[in-house]
């Protein structure tokens, strides 16, 4: 009976099944390879374009912000604006209440009473004149009490004269400033009914 030797087919067939299974495992590392290199590629696309689209946004935001400032600046200018409007339409409104104050005040002192001295701090006028009596002086209080451009008379010093070549005696008197009457339809001043004092002695 011959005898076979089966050795060399044997190790035939291990040497191919190895060869097969480095060829497989030599493809599976170059499908991970591939598959990784793809993915790699697909996020720096993603992240190219997200850093593309944050750029855009800074950009716009650049813009938004230099339209705040430009929008800030002319909300101060227009601040500014109306501040001017505002102080020259108060001027232009104060121009003739001067005007109509001397002549209120010419209206309201009483005979007897002269003036030696007016000045104004805000709304608050100061007068200081000399009277014949204190009498009189109480006579301009309640004229100015009664006038339309004038309120609040206060009486801060009436003294009569300290020596015989001195007659009458000396004042100092605040008062109010008021806002002009109301016009009417016809544009002229509501006056109410007054009545002047007057005073004897």
């Amino acid at each position: 009976m011959p005898r076979i030797n089966l050795l060399p087919w044997r190790d035939e067939e291990r040497k191919e099944r190895k060869l097969k299974f480095l060829v497989a495992l030599g493809g599976a590392a170059i499908g991970a390879l591939a598959v990784a290199g793809i993915g790699f590629m697909m996020m720096d696309s993603m992240v190219s374009a997200q850093e593309a689209r944050n750029e855009r946004l800074n950009e716009e935001i650049a813009v938004l912000d230099r339209q705040i400032e430009k929008i800030n600046s002319l909300e101060a200018d227009k601040a500014r604006f109306i501040a001017r409007m505002e102080v020259i339409e108060k001027l232009q409104r104060s121009r003739p209440e001067i005007v109509h104050i001397f002549d209120e005040i010419a209206k309201q002192i009483p005979d007897g009473v002269y003036l030696t001295g007016i000045s104004q701090n805000g709304q608050r006028i100061k007068f200081e004149g000399v009277a014949q009596s204190s009498t009189r002086v109480s006579a301009f209080m309640r004229n100015i009490d009664g006038s339309d451009y004038l309120k609040n008379p206060e009486l801060e010093i009436v003294q009569t004269g300290r020596d015989k070549s001195t007659t009458g005696a000396s004042f100092v008197l605040y008062a109010d400033q008021t806002a002009a009457p109301e016009q009417d339809a016809k544009g002229a001043a509501k006056k109410p009914k007054k009545r002047v004092a007057s005073a004897g002695g």
